[in-house]
């Protein structure tokens, strides 16, 4: 539940932007900050979580994270303005950020303690469920609730799910090791709050940029470029990097992982937006209309994670999402604004696929290729790619649709995405690990027990 929080959230608001800006009487256009808030804070904070939870324990992390959700829910159901309501997004978006990397080192430890090699796959499955096949129900769920009881309904939502998930977790999550008392300045140091910043304002930046595309935002691009070389600076010679780049430049394997991620989810966020945006302009559909249009996409993207995750196929499953990817993408070339509504279901099922089998063959891949000291930080930054495939996602619909929401328009993205579709079918098929057998990185030499011993329970 708290790994469904973030894509769900990201999503939720989308059908909520328009009764928020006739509430508040401004243009639609300033809501949109309320979308690109809790995208920038995610981006930060999944890595900042992860790295935290390594350090403190996943379960002190998660349930830190779940109390932000509930404030950032009740604050932003008594919004007055725009700017609270910022705050509340930004803190459900750093607050959901801490469900999937601490949700990722608990099952690393769990599997690590019970000796496993293999990956376990029902329960990587289940998780990539929570974690991507839930991506597309923000959108209907938010139309639903727009429509019975409100825009602060969208907010409000987060307190009942975030109360049953803070107490599932204090009934079945075993604590975590005690924590050595440390000095202000060891905390400091093992945290790497110097490169947890200039991570942060690099990412800022460079979304910034990406964001004011097709107008070049020269500042920010620079910002961007200065912050990323003294952020690559400082991390080689961090003695605890948060961003370790020594470790994505000597595992190119993961850094492939990343790069995937975030082209796939650059096809998949531009057919939840892109496509739901011509639903509504080009089509005159109701959001809720296009929401539910979108919704079988998650529904098959949930029966094909299933049997992949039980057999562990990493391989297979990403060489089927490209292919689907291109399939999808070839077929957005058809659709138009007489197109039968069976044409545009089959082209977001075909997306489906391509949902299920990225989301649980890249996850599967990158519990594989981290130490299980670095399993935190690398999940979270694994999401943040999704997110800067996300944002790339917005700036294409931004600049193609910039004038008019057309079916050229379509038309082009799509073809744009056919091409990035076979970029990631080269990558899948060139990669020569991705051949091996799956085993588990070790990389600590402490007995598996001790990496998640809870307080109380004998090794």
């Amino acid at each position: 539940m708290g790994s469904a929080l973030n894509p769900i959230n990201s999503s939720l608001i989308a059908t909520a932007l328009a009764p928020i800006a006739q509430s508040f009487h401004v243009s639609v256009g300033r809501t949109a900050v309320l979308l690109v808030s809790l995208y920038l804070a995610s981006a930060i904070a999944q890595p900042t979580a992860g790295k935290i939870a390594e350090e403190f324990g996943p379960r002190r992390t998660f349930l830190t994270g779940a109390t932000l959700v509930l404030i950032g829910g009740v604050l932003g159901s008594l919004s007055q303005n725009i700017p609270t309501l910022v705050v509340s997004r930004v803190l459900i978006g750093i607050g959901t950020s801490a469900g999937y990397p601490t949700a990722m080192l608990m099952i690393r430890r769990r599997a690590a303690a019970a000796h496993l090699q293999a990956p376990p796959g029902n329960v990587l499955g289940a998780l990539s469920i929570a974690g991507q096949a839930t991506l597309a129900l923000g959108l209907p769920i938010g139309g639903i609730l727009v429509g019975a009881a409100g825009w602060r309904s969208t907010f409000l939502i987060n307190i009942p799910v975030t109360l049953v998930t803070l107490a599932m977790t204090l009934a079945w999550i075993p604590l975590d090791s005690a924590v050595h008392h440390r000095g202000l300045r060891d905390i400091v140091t093992r945290i790497d709050v110097a490169g947890i910043v200039g991570f942060g304002g690099a990412m800022a930046a460079l979304l910034v940029f990406l964001l004011s595309l097709p107008n070049v935002n020269w500042v920010a691009l620079v910002v961007a470029v200065v912050l990323a070389v003294a952020l690559v600076n400082w991390e080689l010679r961090a003695p605890a990097p948060f961003f370790d780049v020594r470790l994505l430049a000597s595992n190119l394997t993961l850094t492939r992982t990343y790069l995937r991620q975030g082209l796939t989810q650059l096809g998949v966020y531009t057919v939840m937006y892109g496509v739901t945006q011509w639903l509504e302009v080009g089509r005159g559909v109701s959001a809720e209309e296009a929401g539910l249009l979108v919704l079988p996409m998650s529904a098959l993207a949930v029966l094909v994670t299933r049997p992949i995750a039980r057999r562990n196929l990493v391989r297979e499953a990403l060489i089927v999402s490209a292919l689907s990817f291109m399939v999808g993408s070839a077929g957005m070339l058809f659709l138009g604004v007489d197109a039968p509504v069976i044409a545009i279901v089959a082209v977001t099922l075909v997306f489906g696929i391509t949902v299920g089998t990225t989301s649980i063959g890249n996850q599967t891949a990158l519990y594989t290729q981290v130490p299980i000291t670095r399993v935190g930080t690398a999940s979270g930054l694994f999401r943040t790619f999704g997110y800067v495939g996300s944002i790339a996602s917005s700036t294409l619909t931004g600049i193609v649709f910039k004038n008019n929401v057309t079916d050229s328009g379509l038309h082009s993205i799509a073809l744009v995405l056919i091409a990035v579709s076979v970029v990631v079918l080269v990558m899948v098929l060139t990669d020569r690990a991705l051949r091996k057998p799956l085993r588990s990185t070790a990389g600590d030499d402490r007995r598996p027990t001790e990496l998640n011993q809870p307080q109380g329970e004998a090794t």
